[in-house]
């Protein structure tokens, strides 16, 4: 028996997502902040001080994946290759399908904040909580949009406790499931464009990404121009 009820947990903040509600929520690549409705993801950008320039991503999950982004074959694989057999998250970035009902469903303000000419990012193999959320997310029909639990630029939290108190007190619901798995990154996930095969931003695991697709695809990733990128 696991120690956290990653199910139990996750129907919980289905319930009051769908309800119009705010949860911060247990990534691999650290705490989360997630809404449905304009209202929620308005607070949550309030509570975090974001510009609203800055974009939202989709709560993902494999099947999802599959279903809403427009990649073609090579695109998969590399997705496979890095979140199956590296097992390691990322940051799916690629064109979405406008027609399919869930980004049908997502209200055209919110949707503005998530995507950026034709492309939506979407969080794969972020931990069984996430992956359980985005089954819920895919098997309702209900898009859940999200980003990181914290301030505006003070980076990624890896613990509850660190979270400023102004973004938690937003949250109708935290679940708490301790330290996450990449906190030794201190940084978030790596995002790929994996239409155009660029990275958009560098982060956990892209030195095991870089030699993945390297080797495998034949696909030259630039490296950060600065060390401190990764942090």
């Amino acid at each position: 028996m696991s120690f956290y009820d990653c199910e139990a947990d996750a129907e919980r903040v289905f319930r009051v997502v769908a309800d119009g509600g705010l949860a911060i929520i247990p990534c691999s690549i650290g705490y989360a902040i997630v809404g449905v409705t304009p209202a929620a993801i308005h607070r949550a950008f309030e509570a975090k001080r974001r510009s609203p320039s800055k974009l939202n991503a989709l709560t993902g999950c494999k099947p999802l994946h599959l279903a809403l982004h427009d990649v073609d074959a090579r695109g998969r694989e590399v997705v496979r290759a890095i979140t199956e057999d590296l097992d390691l998250p990322l940051g799916t970035v690629a064109r979405y399908r406008a027609e399919h009902p869930m980004v049908q469903r997502i209200p055209p303000e919110v949707l503005a904040q998530s995507t950026r000419q034709g492309t939506v990012a979407m969080l794969v193999n972020a931990g069984p909580f996430l992956e359980a959320l985005g089954w819920l997310s895919f098997t309702h029909g209900l898009p859940i949009i999200g980003s990181s639990a914290n301030l505006s630029q003070r980076g990624v939290k890896f613990r509850v406790e660190d979270i400023e108190p102004e973004v938690r007190a937003a949250a109708d619901l935290v679940i708490d499931h301790g330290l996450m798995r990449w906190a030794c990154y201190r940084c978030s996930s790596t995002m790929l464009d994996v239409n155009e095969m660029k990275v958009v931003r560098h982060g956990i695991g892209f030195d095991l990404i870089q030699d993945r697709l390297r080797r495998q695809f034949g696909i030259e990733l630039p490296g950060a121009s600065d060390p401190a990128a990764l942090r």
